[in-house]
């Protein structure tokens, strides 16, 4: 093989779509994909490349650094590209220690292992690369200026050929202080300067990335698209934070993998690129649309399910606006995003609706119980 990549946590929503490009797309490469299959990584995320010569999955804890770096050496890996996180705001005001642990230890104990295995190599860290994946919510929160008729750089456009307007003057740059304000998002802003740490110390040649909310299929039901699609179908309720203000930038998450492609490859050592869809919602009017969608695909009056809508007490600390500039990305590498939103919502609410059955066995839980069984004895 050409090259050895470690993808982590590639069972879960966007590293599986990562996993299915690189596999796809490069067969000289041998793509491992590295997940301890907590709840959110599922291996039937990946059932359509499981059979492929250059495919390998592994079980693994990203926290046993001792593993990790057995692995690294004995695969001979040259690349690593680390998704591997716990992502769920309201599981990290439950529980920040897990947060803690996975997202900045776990990301901790990978830095120093691909250290360690690099620089043990006559040529150390040429051709090497540690790709950090992180999230916009590093960031803080942007003020709303409604309407604000602010066009972004670039943007989607609407079916109806209009831009969609932001929210707000002021967007995510790459130079921004980083103000996090959740357990989740400060978990993440210690990883990232764990990474940089380790390229300004040691010269460990990264990239990072901070990356606006994705959408798309085999995203865990927890999260509002997903949760909502299959809430609408089954007639339950909508439940939305607050009065639904909130403005989150969206991006489809094949749209995603192509970026992480293109910076793996191209990207500068050292460098940071935001990645976002200049496509803000604020979460009423997604829900909206998402009703719309889901009514009418399944047969259902326009309207229909609006009365599912709930208003609940909002999260403590949901921060009120996130936006990306991703002008640096498409400028020095050409990336922007190909999907207009409102056909990437008809692509998402459609998979989840002709994927009932994937849906049903996540929501369940028996995937958890059948990969428990499977490696119990490992």
């Amino acid at each position: 093989m050409k090259r050895t990549i470690v993808i982590t946590g590639g069972a879960g929503f966007i590293g599986s779509h990562v996993v299915r490009l690189f596999v796809n797309k490069y067969p000289e490469y041998k793509i491992i994909n590295l997940d301890k299959l907590t709840y959110a990584g599922n291996l039937a995320n990946l059932k359509d490349i499981e059979g492929k010569p250059n495919y390998q999955f592994v079980k693994m804890d990203i926290c046993d650094f001792e593993s990790v770096l057995k692995l690294m050496q004995d695969e001979k890996v040259d690349g690593v590209i680390h998704l591997a996180a716990e992502s769920h705001v309201d599981r990290s005001i439950k529980d920040p220690f897990t947060f803690a642990k996975t997202n900045v230890m776990g990301t901790l104990s990978m830095l120093q292992a691909a250290k360690v295995y690099w620089e043990s190599l006559p040529e150390k860290y040429e051709g090497k690369r540690f790709y950090h994946i992180s999230t916009d919510e590093v960031y803080g929160a942007l003020e709303i200026t409604d309407p604000a008729g602010v066009e972004p750089p670039f943007s989607t456009k609407a079916s109806s050929g209009e831009h969609h307007l932001a929210y707000g003057t002021k967007f995510f740059t790459e130079d921004l202080k980083y103000q996090p304000h959740s357990p989740y998002s400060a978990a993440k802003a210690s990883s990232d300067h764990f990474v940089r740490a380790y390229h300004d110390t040691y010269g460990l040649p990264v990239v990072v990335t901070n990356c606006s909310n994705n959408y798309g299929p085999y995203q865990f039901p927890e999260k509002l698209i997903p949760l909502f699609i299959n809430n609408i179908r089954h007639e339950k309720p909508l439940p939305v934070y607050g009065k639904g203000e909130n403005v989150r930038d969206w991006l489809y998450v094949e749209d995603h993998a192509r970026a992480i492609d293109l910076i793996f490859h191209k990207g500068k050592v050292a460098e940071t690129y935001n990645i976002g869809g200049f496509n803000e919602w604020k979460n009423i009017d997604l829900i909206k649309v998402l009703i719309k969608t889901v009514d009418r695909l399944l047969g259902k009056p326009e309207g229909t399910s609006d009365h599912l809508i709930t208003y609940v007490t909002d999260r403590a600390g949901h921060d009120l606006r996130y936006a990306i500039d991703s002008t640096k990305l498409q400028k020095e590498l050409g990336w922007e995003p190909s999907l207009q939103f409102e056909e990437g919502i008809e692509k998402t609410v459609r998979w989840y609706l002709d994927n009932q059955a994937w849906m049903d066995n996540v929501t369940s839980g028996d995937y958890q119980k059948y990969y428990d069984d499977m490696y119990k004895n490992r």
